[in-house]
């Protein structure tokens, strides 16, 4: 995005065409996004708990025709405060700028989301959810939703297909990206990292006769969950990992990748809960 000077009250854009609304538009696409080095983050809900979670904006960008000027949290307040440059947008102009179907008039530009797996730390109570070649940004948001209320200390994607900073993503997880440190790194990296770390790594696969109930994950575990539609890979499932599956009894053999990571992470939950031992968010 281009320098933008800081102002006291919000700068008006009424002009879809206008350089600014242009530069939104072309975030939605990856390599944009990445050359700028920044997200966006659209709704209301999300722009608060990014500031909840410590993300400094660069931009705020408002549409009062849709916000009904009300600010209950006092949003705006707390992004001038830490430095994003304010503007007020018309209908049409945040019509083009948006990137969701029925906008609530709130939009920001935030920096690029950390991902680095060496600031990951682990400890005796480490809970990881590691996601191979997920592609569907609905269901990074449901790990990442799923991860924040189970208190995981970190969701990695191994091999990711899609970006953490898709801005679906951060729809999908309602903003808990922000809260729940993430990482990216290719399957091997990810891998090495687990082993050095020694942590137990529970691959989830149906070609299993254990149950995820019946094996501790009450010490340092990553749970594995695969791509939607070929599940884990062999490189994972043929490494010394324990396998496990969820009990089922109908006709289908998996379950949506998001549902299969909630259960086994609150199995994870439940059993720790069980056995007295500390939870990954008690510190």
């Amino acid at each position: 995005m281009s320098s933008i000077p800081r102002v006291g009250s919000p700068k008006e854009i009424s002009s879809p065409s206008n350089p600014h609304v242009k530069e939104l538009a072309a975030l939605r696409r990856r390599r944009n996004r990445q050359n700028s080095g920044v997200t966006l983050v659209e709704g209301y809900e999300e722009i608060d708990l990014a500031l909840r979670a410590g993300v400094r904006p660069r931009e705020l960008y408002l549409c009062p025709a849709l916000t009904g000027g009300s600010d209950p949290r006092d949003v705006v307040a707390r992004a001038a405060e830490r430095g994003a440059a304010l503007f007020s947008l018309s209908r049409q102009a945040f019509d083009k700028a948006a990137y969701r179907e029925g906008p609530d008039g709130w939009l920001a530009v935030v920096p690029d989301i950390e991902t680095d797996l060496s600031r990951i730390e682990v400890d005796d109570h480490a809970l990881f959810v590691v996601c191979e070649s997920v592609e569907k940004p609905g269901n990074l948001g449901s790990m990442l939703r799923t991860a924040d209320a189970a208190g995981v200390t970190a969701v990695i994607s191994a091999n990711p297909v899609t970006d953490w900073g898709n801005p679906n993503v951060i729809r999908a997880s309602k903003g808990t990206v922000f809260a729940v440190p993430i990482a990216s790194a290719g399957s091997d990296t990810v891998m090495d990292w687990l082993s050095r770390h020694s942590v137990n790594v529970v691959a989830t696969t149906p070609d299993t006769d254990v149950l995820m109930a019946d094996v501790d994950m009450t010490g340092p575990t990553a749970i594995l969950v695969g791509s939607e539609k070929y599940g884990l890979s062999d490189r994972w499932l043929a490494g010394r990992h324990t396998k496990a599956k969820i009990p089922m009894f109908g006709q289908v053999d998996s379950l949506n990748v998001g549902v299969s990571a909630a259960l086994f992470t609150y199995e994870a939950v439940r059993q720790r809960m069980a056995s007295g031992r500390r939870h990954p968010s008690d510190r």
